[in-house]
């Protein structure tokens, strides 16, 4: 059953004062961990800068898309990303879902 997270995120004032190279020695190990997720399954749809020009858009500067095999491989990811230390340098929020239709979506709603 795939599974799926919406990440929003911006940099807050830690980021913002962490020196440079701080930032990218950060950064690589980030990328690094990242080019290791394929081999479980986890597949990365988008990182990316939010478009501000929509109706009703986040305030978050910055979005991931993931789609995954299954919970156990998003929660493998979100455990690695707090581990990180990722959620001390950016406001973030997350979103997760498992894979969803139409019908049983608007069901859902209707049922609310």
């Amino acid at each position: 059953m795939f599974c799926y997270l919406v990440e929003l995120y911006t940099p807050n004032a830690a980021w913002q004062a962490l020196p440079a190279a701080q930032r990218l020695s950060f950064l690589s190990a980030i990328g690094q961990g990242l080019g290791q997720l394929s081999s479980q399954g986890i597949e990365l749809l988008s990182l990316a800068e939010t478009d501000t020009a929509i109706a009703q858009a986040s305030q978050h500067q910055f979005l991931g898309i993931w789609c995954f095999p299954n919970p156990q491989a998003r929660d493998a990811l979100l455990a690695a990303i707090e581990a990180s230390g990722w959620y001390q340098y950016f406001a973030h929020v997350n979103a997760a879902s498992d894979a969803g239709t139409v019908d049983t979506h608007l069901a859902a709603l209707a049922a609310v």
